[in-house]
């Protein structure tokens, strides 16, 4: 059964994007499409912040887009710089909290030699709610995010009474490659068993082609979402959502859309 994830590959230690390892398991046959591209922004200014741990009292990583953002400062900046970042600012930063949403994220942040906590909470609201119930630092926590951040996570430290500084270090596009690579599936896959989208951003650039493709076959297809966020935005454009995984995993997602496919299944 023939499966299509909107996301773009990442291969793990195995050499295989864990997504199609996960689906395969369960004998479902996925295929990858990219739908959103990056541009990284303020780098700069975000380097120079980096530079400053006492002036904060810890980091806020949601999406890998922002830990990439950090890794870019680190190698533009001169050698020097990055021997400063082994030799004392990486210290100083596991001297402070630095919470992140996700494993995917926190794998990212332990490889520029982070300590995370967080990761299990799986979505912004659940983190926001584990940092409310552990900060106690004066000193804002530093925040870098996309262009289309969600106010969920700022809003519900601010309510708390916790400082936090956002900057934008990455904007939100649509990949140059989506109509051409959907017709291409179509033309090749046919209509696939089940979709899922990973963000409301790839929803948004993605579904005008899908609709046009699936025509009135689209009632046959069992969309899954990553995450609650994803799953209100499909509800938003009418869609039925067969699956939402229970946290942003290939493991769970791929149990949920195997029960998802099954007769009569919801998961």
């Amino acid at each position: 059964m023939k499966v299509l994830l909107l996301k773009d590959a990442k291969e793990d230690d195995c050499g295989q994007d864990p997504y199609i390892r996960e689906l395969g398991l369960y004998g479902l046959e996925a295929t990858l499409i990219p739908v959103l591209s990056f541009e990284f922004l303020s780098l700069p200014s975000f380097s120079e912040k980096l530079s400053h741990p006492e002036d904060y009292g810890g980091l806020i990583f949601t999406s890998p887009r922002a830990v990439e953002a950090a890794e870019l400062c680190l190698e533009q900046n001169n050698k020097t710089e990055g021997e400063v970042w082994e030799r004392s600012l990486k210290e100083k930063w596991n001297a402070k909290s630095v919470y992140v949403v996700g494993n995917a994220t926190a794998s990212l942040v332990s490889k520029i030699g982070l300590d995370t906590e967080g990761e299990t909470c799986g979505n912004a609201e659940k983190l926001a709610e584990y940092i409310c119930s552990r900060e106690s630092s004066a000193l804002p926590l530093l925040f870098p995010c996309g262009n289309l951040k969600r106010e969920i996570l700022p809003k519900a430290l601010k309510d708390k009474g916790i400082a936090m500084e956002s900057i934008t270090v990455y904007q939100t596009v649509a990949h140059p490659g989506i109509q051409g690579n959907l017709n291409s599936y179509y033309s090749q896959q046919g209509v696939p068993a089940s979709i899922t989208f990973f963000s409301p951003s790839g929803l948004t650039y993605s579904l005008k082609h899908i609709q046009e493709l699936s025509g009135d076959n689209i009632d046959q297809i069992k969309f899954a979402a990553i995450g609650p966020t994803t799953a209100r935005a499909l509800a938003a454009q009418g869609l039925p959502v067969s699956c939402t995984a229970e946290s942003p995993t290939p493991q769970a997602l791929a149990t949920g859309i195997r029960k998802a496919l099954q007769p009569h299944g919801c998961c």
